[in-house]
């Protein structure tokens, strides 16, 4: 199953598992980071697909995963994809 916009839904990725996708988009990553933050609250533990395509991404991602203690497990940077295990 994938996740639509919302990223609400459970999905398995044959490369990498994961729990939860989220594409968000071209979303600036102010915002990003901000529904980010709500999202990996609501799933201790759980390892989410993140797709995003603002160009600050590939460097704000890492950052933010350092500063708030969740697990950046993977990252394409050419493809804007973020495999991110939430603390807790």
């Amino acid at each position: 199953m994938t996740a639509t916009a919302t990223g609400d839904s459970p999905a398995k990725d044959a490369g990498s598992a994961f729990d939860f996708e989220w594409d968000a988009g071209e979303m600036g990553c102010g915002e990003l980071l901000l529904k980010l933050r709500v999202r990996l609250r609501q799933m201790p533990g759980q390892i989410i697909r993140l797709t995003a395509r603002d160009l600050g991404a590939a460097e704000d991602i890492p950052s933010y995963c350092r500063i708030t203690g969740h697990q950046l497990l993977r990252a394409d940077t050419a493809a804007g994809v973020f495999w991110i295990k939430a603390k807790g």
